[in-house]
């Protein structure tokens, strides 16, 4: 189904209940937030929201595609499974082969389809182009600013067009773009990205670089911008299937770039590569952590145009889940049979869990037949587009259930041998991950808990049996660093110590490593986490993105043997500082609102309708937050 704009997709978002309209006045400088960080957090992602008064002429839509009801709305279908379908059967019937004639008579007609998916130019104006503003004027829309440390205002779900100087093809990626003045942005092209790529070789010809940017259209726009696309693949193709419809092109006002004819917004201009960086962030990111303050390009606004109904789009991230998450579980779904066929055939299903926020976990199931095989499909996978970010990779046997998360942590662990299990690797991270102790490079973990066959049957050395894994609380370490622990035995869960860790004066790891792996009572457990103080241990979700997020597998990691023989893996999940651990980057804080906000919402939730009254997810992380600002600051 394709939409002519977010107006259209709005009334089918109405007749879904889907929506809450808010007439009242909200601010857009972190009011806006606080209110959409409450309703994306709800079960299932809660409702999209419409600020029909942000102090602009523009009414402003976020969380649109928070929940995967919204996000199949989005693409016009009934849920993200009938998608993966869909392009199952595609890819099956375009690459399978075609042994006679009539077989390849057969595929014209989706030959004739696909085609029919391809953007289309046209010489007309666009809606887009409805009303030009006589002088560009970043001001005039509702821009958001996310949270209290956030440096500044930004543009949050921006589809960035631009092109190769060389080949000439098109690329549209999503990339935040903070507002410094009324013609000016950064330009956060992460060095990974097609984006930088291509300023990279305007950079080299001694070139300024068109680039514009769209705001709202079609739901599927936006969602390809985000997309893994491979090189040199028109994003406006993935679109033109979801939508089943071409999406049709006009040519830009001030430059040669073509953006959709229904969009929102236009937000022309170029970028000056031979001009001075700014200096852009900090920016509370979808890793739940500020992404850090550093120098990114500057984005001349050369235009400003918009539909007569134009809404601003806008989105939130910070700690999962958010509307970012259901975003990536469309990734997961539309990606992954491609990525099987493709390269790694042996793969049956992955998921990407909320709380590893996209790139820092992974679990896939496949079908095992050799040894080696789980290396293997880690190898492929770190090697393939973007999960070359991925940091933990967890592989299965086909009988899990990756979905039910606690029977997996319970099978997963009755499998589980830390002397074994564990594949260490090294490449490139995401930008955003903090605990590496190089930028946007460090350690990778593959986790093998599939079925050894062949070679690798081995007899592991002090193998746990079920009954003593899931015997009651015993004795556990303690000591003057430990503020307390949760044994997960006690939920019959998995054979895992959870131990909040204070770092005072005379604290080092390496000696409280020693401490722990001499302890009598650490023979019982398989995996042994430390944390803050400040994390709730019972909220496992929080526990799993606090791992992701603050370890860097090879420095944070080590095998131990108890007294009693047994391996026996020890992980620091904790902050990290230069007092305290030699870590020489800064580190940044977790993402929560502020006080004076929060109790403005409070205050202001009856008379904006919002329904019943939903307490700020931030009040539940504050204790997770050494200091305001976004860096923690080093204490002894």
């Amino acid at each position: 189904m394709a939409y002519s704009g977010l107006k259209d997709f709005i009334q089918t978002l109405e007749r879904q209940d889907e929506l809450i309209r808010v007439p009242g006045f909200v601010d857009p400088v972190l009011e806006i937030t606080e209110i959409a960080d409450r309703f994306s957090k709800q079960p299932g992602g809660g409702k999209a929201l419409l600020f029909e008064n942000t102090g602009t002429r523009f009414p402003l839509l976020i969380n649109a595609l928070g929940s995967e009801k919204r996000i199949s709305l989005a693409f016009g279908r009934e849920n993200l499974p009938s998608i993966e379908q869909e392009v199952g059967q595609l890819f099956h019937e375009l690459l399978s082969p075609k042994d006679t004639l009539w077989e390849k008579l057969r595929l014209l007609p989706r030959l004739k389809q696909v085609s029919s998916w391809l953007p289309q130019r046209v010489k007309r104006r666009g809606r887009c182009q409805e009303v030009v503003l006589p002088a560009p004027d970043l001001g005039v829309l509702p821009i958001l600013k996310c949270w209290p440390a956030d440096s500044g205002r930004f543009i949050t779900l921006p589809a960035v067009h631009t092109v190769d100087p060389e080949s000439g093809a098109p690329n549209v990626g999503m990339y935040r773009m903070q507002v410094f003045g009324k013609e000016l942005t950064g330009m956060h092209w992460h060095r990974h990205k097609t984006g930088a790529a291509h300023y990279r070789k305007y950079r080299e010809l001694g070139l300024k670089m068109p680039v514009t940017v769209t705001l709202g259209g079609d739901p599927a726009y936006t969602y390809a911008a985000t997309a893994p696309m491979p090189e040199n693949m028109d994003e406006y193709l993935l679109a033109g299937f979801l939508r089943r419809e071409k999406v049709r092109l006009v040519k830009c006002l001030t430059n040669d770039l073509y953006v959709p004819e229904d969009a929102d917004i236009v937000i022309e201009g170029f970028v000056d590569p031979q001009e001075e960086l700014i200096w852009e962030g900090p920016f509370g990111d979808h890793t739940g952590f500020y992404s850090l303050a550093d120098y990114y390009p500057k984005f001349h606004v050369t235009c400003i145009t918009h539909r007569r109904d134009a809404v601003y789009p806008a989105t939130i991230v910070g700690i999962p889940p958010m509307e970012d998450a259901w975003i990536g579980k469309a990734t997961e779904r539309i990606f992954m049979m491609p990525i099987r066929m493709s390269m790694v055939p042996e793969l049956l299903d992955m998921d990407l869990p909320f709380a590893g926020v996209a790139h820092n976990l992974s679990v896939v199931r496949i079908q095992k037949s050799f040894p080696g095989q789980a290396i293997k499909v880690m190898n492929s996978l770190w090697g393939a587009g973007q999960m070359m970010f991925n940091k933990f990779l967890v592989v299965v046997d086909e009988e899990t259930d990756l979905r039910d998360y606690h029977r997996l942590i319970r099978e997963g662990f009755a499998r589980f041998d830390p002397a074994t299990s564990l594949h260490f690797s090294k490449g490139p991270l995401d930008v955003l991950d903090h605990a590496s102790s190089f930028f946007a490079y460090g350690s990778k973990l593959g986790i093998d808990l599939t079925r050894p066959v062949g070679a690798e049957v081995v007899e592991a050395a002090g193998a746990f049996a079920e009954e003593e894994a899931f015997k009651d609380a015993e004795e556990v370490p303690s000591g003057r660093f430990i503020t307390a622990h949760y044994d997960l035995t006690c939920e019959k869960l998995a054979p895992v110590l959870l131990v909040a860790v204070r770092k005072e004066e005379g604290y080092q790891r390496e000696l409280f490593w020693e401490q722990l792996a001499a302890h009598a009572g650490i023979s019982r457990f398989k995996l042994v986490v430390m944390l803050d103080a400040g994390v709730d241990l019972h909220d496992l979700f929080t526990v799993v993105w606090q791992m992701g997020g603050n370890i860097d597998p090879l420095r944070d990691m080590k095998v131990v043997h108890s007294p009693a023989g047994r391996a026996v893996l020890l992980a620091d999940a904790t902050m990290k500082s230069s007092v305290h651990d030699g870590f020489c980057r800064d580190w940044p804080n977790v993402v929560v609102s502020d006080d004076q906000t929060i109790a403005t919402i409070d205050r202001k939730w009856d008379e904006l309708g919002l329904g019943a009254p939903i307490p700020s997810p931030s009040l539940k992380y504050k204790k997770m937050v050494p200091n305001d600002g976004a860096v923690k600051k080093d204490q002894l």
